[in-house]
């Protein structure tokens, strides 16, 4: 049976010498063409403007080589369906996941995601093999931020060989991007402002000198002027509707009049770029001989519909798609008129609006009186209200409160050959223009500034989300086991058959893991609980001649070669490697930054392993089966440009030579 292998795998600096860098240029700033956002970059990379689909790209080294090292920004409008819905609800952070573990050989490093309201991004750290012919896998580090509506990407792929020259700059653009205090224009539904424009569908058309059915037109009246002209959107309905609402996005919403007792999708179109399109909204079947015959909207931007037997009454949610009853009979049924207004050959009184104070109104189509209904508790008053100006023959269709062209709050009433306008307190309506329309819709009652919306609270959990691997191969270790705790390795933690597991945790603690088995290299190290859930491989190596391993916490005095005593448990697990791998032997390397003589660097780093090599040969190893050298700054893993990335090339390692 082979013996487990225990070795400290933690990425931590050597301390070699240190000696102050030339001072570098500052970054340079990119801005959008709307100065809504921007980034830095280092001077030296070039930039190029709508390179495949990238607002733009940032080039590391000459754009012609053929795997250059590369940051991209791209921003993308959400489609409707997605546009008011955070990252973290839509897919989030499994979605970009799953693209993730699609690609083949894939390590994640690391994958988080936030939630800030109106503001929310999924972060990702990890590398791949692009093609099995590939001569080195690529790193890509990344943020995808939805705001505003809109999907926004900025991201960093590079050869992991080039990661000691490119990536901390990568990873610095990418944390870089950050929004200005000019936003982009919103698309959320949630961000909308309603103007003054009402709108109605027309209900009959003159063609060929004789008037006839319409009830598709859709007539536009700028700043409630109902006077003047309307502009006329010819035909833009794929259906004849009775039923017609406008959102807080200035886009009007349909439905079919025909009675189908059968689901329908709610239509939309925009009168600003006359194009609209089916939702993915679906109302309910409205019941057999029964017509969607009007709609409104309230103060939260909700849209409603209702049936013309008024037993059914539908709210949609614009900012998530939902379809909602509201409810399923006529609640005028308990008002003690309701004898009058429903026996056979009576007139409907399904059409509607809604007031800021959740009051519904709705409209005796015989004789234009007012009806009212609590719409919180569906109560509905218990009088009639007649109207004095209506002209006594039936046929009034709809209801719209809306401020008028003086910013008075104003009841339009459309009825059998004009609209009037009614004074509640009066009780009496006016005539303001001629025309028939089907529906009314508007919503500048509800004007108001959108309140800010206040941040998700922060998760109060953490979960940890994983794979372990085969360091080389980068498939899954099912038999591997994993044990984590907060103090020592605690408990075991399950591997399913795919070698993935799930740890929960407590957010701000520190856990310690231990992951090991056979014939691997074990590894030590820890996780940082952060709110809410995070992914992260764990990699086993292959204990193979050839395999490379970096000593954690391998720390020396500044400038000597003299060991620090937090060295010594590392050290101490190398000597339990190699006594239960009696046939093994080891190569010491030591490694240093640029910085300085490299004569000098070189004598240093070969010190440094010689004083490594004595420590496990005082431990009882054999002094045969460890050999040592000394290779400067020759071997950077990380750029010398700036300390924080200099520090990682100041390290020890060891190389497998032999195993019988």
């Amino acid at each position: 049976m082979k013996p487990y292998l225990v070795l400290v795998l933690l990425m931590c600096p050597v301390l070699l010498v240190a000696q102050p860098a030339r001072k570098a240029l500052p970054p340079t700033v990119y801005t959008n063409a709307g100065a809504n956002y921007q980034l830095t970059y280092p001077p030296a990379w070039k930039v190029r403007k709508n390179v495949a689909g990238a607002e733009a790209a940032f080039y590391a080294g000459a754009a012609s080589e053929p795997r250059p090292a590369v940051a991209t920004l791209t921003v993308q409008p959400l489609p409707d369906t997605q546009k008011d819905l955070p990252i973290t609800t839509f897919g989030g952070q499994d979605s970009v996941l799953r693209g993730i573990l699609r690609l083949p050989q894939a390590q994640v490093l690391r994958l988080e995601q936030r939630d800030l309201g109106r503001y929310s991004e999924v972060s990702y750290d990890y590398t791949y093999m692009p093609a099995p012919a590939s001569p080195a896998r690529t790193h890509v580090v990344g943020r995808r931020i939805r705001r505003y509506g809109y999907d926004i990407k900025v991201e960093y792929q590079g050869a992991v060989s080039q990661d000691s020259t490119y990536l901390a700059a990568g990873q610095a653009l990418v944390k870089s991007f950050a929004f200005t205090g000019k936003p982009l224009p919103s698309r959320r539904y949630a961000d909308q402002l309603c103007d003054n424009k009402m709108f109605g569908i027309a209900a009959t058309r003159y063609r060929n000198g004789q008037w006839e059915d319409d009830c598709r037109t859709i007539h536009e009246f700028a700043n409630n002027d109902l006077t003047a002209a309307p502009v006329v959107h010819r035909e833009v309905l794929p259906f004849q509707s009775y039923a017609l609402a406008k959102g807080f996005d200035n886009c009007l919403y349909s439905v079919t009049k025909a009675p189908t007792d059968a689901p329908e999708l709610v239509y939309r179109y925009n009168p600003a770029t006359r194009r609209g399109g089916f939702t993915t909204w679906r109302l309910p079947a409205q019941g057999p001989d029964v017509s969607w015959i009007s709609a409104a909207t309230d103060e939260r931007g909700d849209l409603y519909f209702m049936s013309s037997d008024a037993n059914k009454l539908v709210r949609v949610s614009p900012y998530d798609g939902s379809v909602t009853p509201i409810w399923a009979a006529d609640p005028l049924r308990k008002a003690p008129f309701y004898p009058l207004i429903n026996y056979g050959g009576a007139g409907s009184h399904g059409n509607f609006c809604l007031d800021d104070a959740n009051t519904m109104y709705l409209v005796y189509s015989t004789d234009g009186s007012l009806l009212k209904i609590d719409l919180k508790n569906q109560k509905p008053s218990p009088e009639m209200m007649a109207l004095g100006g209506l002209p006594e023959r039936g046929g009034y269709s709809d209801l719209l409160m809306q401020n008028d062209e003086r910013g008075r709050r104003r009841l339009y009433l459309a009825g059998p050959k004009a609209v009037y306008k009614v004074d509640l307190a009066r009780r009496q309506a006016t005539r303001v223009r001629k025309g028939t329309y089907t529906d009314l819709a508007g919503c500048n009652l509800f004007s108001v500034v959108r309140r800010m919306i206040a941040p998700p609270p922060v998760p109060t959990t953490a979960a940890w989300r994983g794979r372990v691997l085969n360091a080389l191969t980068y498939q899954p270790l099912p038999h591997a086991q994993l044990r984590m705790g907060v103090s020592g390795f605690g408990k075991m933690v399950k591997i399913n058959p795919k070698g993935a597991f799930s740890h929960p945790g407590t957010p701000g603690l520190t856990y310690t893991y231990h992951a090991q088995l056979s014939g691997y290299i074990a590894t030590d190290s820890t996780w940082t609980a952060v709110p809410g859930p995070s992914v992260q491989d764990v990699l086993l190596r292959p204990l193979s001649v050839g395999t490379t391993v970096q000593l954690a916490n391998v720390q020396f005095e500044q400038g000597q070669a003299a060991l620090l005593p937090s060295s010594f448990a590392a050290l101490d697990k190398l000597v339990s490697l190699l006594n239960d791998n009696p046939g093994m032997t080891i190569e010491l390397r030591g490694h240093t930054d640029n910085v300085g003589d490299p004569a000098k660097n070189v004598l240093l780093s070969q010190q440094r392993a010689t004083t490594v090599k004595a420590y496990l040969v005082g431990k009882g190893v054999g002094e045969a089966r460890v050999a040592g050298t000394g290779l400067g700054g020759a071997q950077p893993t990380a750029s010398n440009a700036q300390e924080v990335t200099r520090k990682l090339n100041r390290r020890v390692e060891f190389r497998v030579t032999g195993l019988q």
